[in-house]
């Protein structure tokens, strides 16, 4: 048996209200400790039900899954398994280079040996809003026959994991602070043409998709986020209740908090403060 990286962390402790917290020394730590979790969950799922439900955002996050492509990950995890799919993508060509799954292509997809039909990317062709509801669409076919597995206390899908990054704003896959669709209920997928960072046609997973996985890591780096990881963890009173991050808050499932020490910078208490 490996010995598990954890080991080698800075802090790692469970938060009362906010899911577990990993807070590592650098990013080459998080990357062996991420590609350790990420694994040792394909493995769980593959096991339990045949295949592993994936949902992935874009950003830093993709380099930072890249130990997955080396040994021993790339020949001991069951890839021909994995279903892929975007927690939030941009309404742009699969070249061009805002295009989430040109980032995790040619970051990792290419360099492991995923099955191309698993790869659920979405229609770009098409307008954000036909985008999003073509990709809904998808994902309900696949909830009935279980590729993706159903959420227990509603119809939601239910993924094996879903991995997140959050901006400096406090942003996580694209749903931003202050906008409508942080409230949308109803739907899986929606979409958005106002986004504040560019592109602004996107579509994304809503909350409650989002929070109806069995597992969901955010993964937070550098200290120009350490106050939004601040706002999104410890008790800060009732104004930053809406911030995305501190919206992201499983039903059921297990949250996992993945940060290198200068994003964990601004927590509250001394176990942080080394």
């Amino acid at each position: 048996m490996r010995s598990s990286p954890r080991r080698r962390m800075a802090h790692s402790s469970v938060h009362k209200v906010r899911g577990e917290l990993r807070i590592h020394e650098n990013l080459v730590e998080l990357g062996t400790d991420l590609a350790e979790y990420i694994a040792e969950l394909s493995e769980a799922s593959v096991k339990e039900r045949g295949v592993f439900a994936i949902a992935i955002s874009g950003g830093s996050l993709i380099g930072l899954m890249g130990k997955l492509c080396e040994a021993p990950y790339h020949k001991t995890v069951d890839w021909a398994k994995w279903y892929i799919f975007w927690a939030d993508e941009r309404v742009v060509g699969k070249t061009h280079a805002d295009s989430n799954y040109k980032l995790a292509k040619d970051g990792l997809l290419s360099k492991v040996p995923v099955v191309p039909s698993h790869v659920n990317s979405i229609n770009d062709s098409v307008s954000a809003e036909e985008a999003a509801d073509d990709y809904e669409f998808h994902i309900r076919q696949l909830v009935k026959t279980r590729t993706i597995n159903v959420s227990d206390n509603s119809d939601c899908p239910k993924f094996d994991l879903v991995l997140l990054g959050m901006g400096p704003d406090g942003h996580v896959a694209s749903l931003f602070p202050n906008h409508p669709m942080l409230d949308e209920k109803s739907e899986w997928v929606t979409f958005i043409t106002d986004s504040p960072k560019p592109p602004p046609e996107r579509i994304t997973f809503t909350l409650p998709v989002i929070n109806s996985a069995s597992n969901v890591a955010v993964v937070v780096t550098g200290e120009s986020k350490a106050e939004a990881v601040h706002l999104a963890i410890d008790d800060v009173g009732p104004d930053y209740l809406s911030l995305p991050g501190r919206l992201v808050q499983p039903t059921k499932g297990k949250l996992v908090w993945f940060l290198d020490k200068p994003a964990a910078s601004k927590l509250d208490g001394p176990q942080f403060s080394e």
